[in-house]
């Protein structure tokens, strides 16, 4: 703990020096040489936390969520001496600060984007998408032909460019959100099968055949074995389609959409060479897909305690 303390001291002493008028964009070689040496402290001290074992479980908690969040919170602190002291254009790379001040003056505008892009176009397609895949693996569970056919099928899909396929939607759905959702399907809808057709083929023979034994059908089968067996791949898929999804809606605000919209902010504040706006776009981006892949990781574990991959050594 007292070396988090002086990290955090030394950090906030060099994130003082830098933002002074005479230092800013002109900082001398011996504050680079003790960021070096800041750095090479953080690098210990994090070292420390990770090999840490406290005996108790919150301790672990603790530590757990300590080491990630001191990793990132000093990548930021580099970004933001490094972009001030060494005086760097905000149109290549605007600093942290910066990028919080217009976070905080665009909050009405984030906001819209947020819910045209995440509540309109990224959450409906998700669950469409991913219930479709779902629904559609257990069908071809059912009728093998079908996976046979589909399977091949969802590999070319998957290849398939989305900056090609963006602007068809566009074409067919119009450019508010449905054809935002209709991108979206089509890139979570492939993952969900896959990987919901692999996990029920993944129930052990020893199993299938003890159900067998008990003269189980195949609907008692399939929800008191293979399903729960295959939820660590349906959750698998679902954990990639919530990246697939995001990235699908903004690529798709870039061919077509209301002026409103992560994508649309992001093209048209590019052309008028405000990075700092753009940063927060991507920003709001970020936390947002993290959040959302938390929460799914959460509900993981709460749906699949039973994996060995969740018992501690």
């Amino acid at each position: 703990m007292v070396g988090l303390v002086l990290l955090l001291v030394g950090s906030a002493a060099a994130l003082d020096y830098v933002h002074r008028p005479d230092v800013a964009g002109a900082a001398p070689g011996w504050f680079w040489g003790a960021v070096v040496g800041l750095w090479l402290f953080a690098w210990l001290v994090t070292a420390r936390f990770a090999a840490a074992a406290p005996p108790v479980a919150f301790g672990r908690r603790a530590v757990d969520l300590i080491v990630p969040v001191l990793f990132g919170a000093f990548l930021i602190f580099l970004w933001e001496v490094v972009t001030v002291g060494a005086g760097v254009p905000s149109v290549l790379m605007p600093a942290p600060s910066a990028i919080g001040a217009r976070i905080a003056q665009a909050v009405p505008t984030l906001r819209d984007d947020f819910v045209q892009t995440v509540l309109r176009a990224v959450i409906p397609g998700w669950i469409c998408g991913s219930a479709a895949g779902f629904l559609i693996a257990i069908l071809c569970d059912r009728v093998p032909f079908l996976a046979r056919g589909l399977i091949p099928i969802g590999n070319f899909v998957s290849a398939l460019p989305m900056i090609g396929i963006a602007p068809i939607m566009v074409m067919w759905f119009g450019f508010d959100w449905p054809s935002k959702v209709a991108v979206v399907v089509i890139m979570t809808f492939f993952p969900a099968l896959v990987n919901t057709v692999a996990g029920l083929q993944a129930a052990g023979r020893l199993e299938l055949d003890l159900m067998r034994s008990y003269g189980a059908g195949y609907l008692q089968t399939l929800l008191k074995l293979r399903l729960p067996a295959a939820m660590p791949f349906v959750f698998n898929g679902l954990k990639i389609n919530s990246t697939l999804a995001l990235i699908g809606a903004i690529v798709a605000e870039f061919f077509g959409t209301p002026v409103v919209g992560m994508g649309f902010r992001i093209s048209t504040e590019v052309g008028r060479m405000s990075l700092d706006m753009v940063w927060a776009e991507i920003a709001v981006a970020a936390v947002t897909g993290s959040l959302f892949y938390g929460l799914l990781a959460l509900a993981e574990r709460a749906v699949t305690f039973w994996h060995p991959s969740y018992r501690r050594r």
